[in-house]
């Protein structure tokens, strides 16, 4: 895959891998973030990836900007020869479907004359792709979803959706890390927090690593509940194609 460079700014600089968004676009991404976090070059501060960019934050007085592209022309070279990204990991996220939690399930369903059971069959059939991170801190942008459930946008938004809220915006699905606005299709709604400030590490996923959602119970919904107020609960995660592990 060929790539280009584009200055950001006076200390950041954006390789773009294309414009398809694609799992294979996102293994070249990552590749090239494995390499970088593998060579620890001197005057590069970090790294942010996207769909289809991977911007690259440095410091002009350690590195300029065209030795800088001269090293990451390099980089592409070499991962011509490389083997692929270092195995993903998936996260078992518990998910209370419908009722006060999920209001919008009943909507969902009936756009697109299915049952609340086949939604959540559907929607937790398969592992997401999380492509990037952003919008509030922990937010997944994931990729994937089935389009027998995508559902548009509410017209309008609520200005309260509670943190861990599982909602379907057209052809996406996510999960609010925190309590914000929003406008998506609730669905249901998980008990992990996908950020935590006291914790060591306050964001639970990365880009590159898979979601898959779990359909739960009233009561184990409220056991996990009270295991992650208590510090207790740890997320149930697998590399992609292995066995299952607690991981975090």
């Amino acid at each position: 895959m060929k790539v280009q460079f584009h200055p950001l700014g006076d200390t950041g600089l954006q390789v773009l891998f294309g414009s398809d968004i694609s799992e294979e676009t996102n293994q070249q991404i990552r590749l090239f973030a494995d390499y970088l976090r593998k060579q620890n070059m001197e005057g590069i501060v970090e790294w942010v990836p996207a769909y289809t960019t991977l911007t690259i934050f440095y410091q002009p007085d350690k590195i300029v900007y065209k030795d800088l592209c001269k090293k990451l022309e390099d980089i592409q070279e070499t991962l011509h020869k490389a083997d692929s990204p270092s195995q993903s990991t998936v996260y078992e996220i518990p998910v209370l479907y419908g009722g006060e939690v999920g209001p919008d399930l009943s909507e969902v369903a009936s756009y697109n004359e299915l049952s609340e059971d086949e939604v959540i069959s559907i929607h937790s059939a398969q592992p997401y792709l999380i492509y990037m991170m952003g919008f509030v801190p922990g937010f997944p942008y994931l990729g994937g979803m089935a389009k027998e459930i995508a559902t548009p946008r509410r017209e309008n938004p609520r200005a309260k959706i509670e943190a861990g809220s599982v909602g379907i915006a057209g052809e996406q699905t996510g999960v609010y890390p925190l309590e914000t606005p929003g406008g998506w299709q609730i669905i249901g709604r998980t008990p992990v927090k996908l950020y935590d400030p006291e914790r060591e590490e306050p964001i639970l996923l990365s880009a590159g690593a898979y979601i898959r959602f779990v359909p739960v119970g009233q009561k184990e919904y409220e056991e996990i509940e009270e295991a992650v107020a208590r510090g207790e609960y740890k997320v149930k995660s697998y590399a992609k194609g292995g066995a299952h592990d607690e991981d975090r």
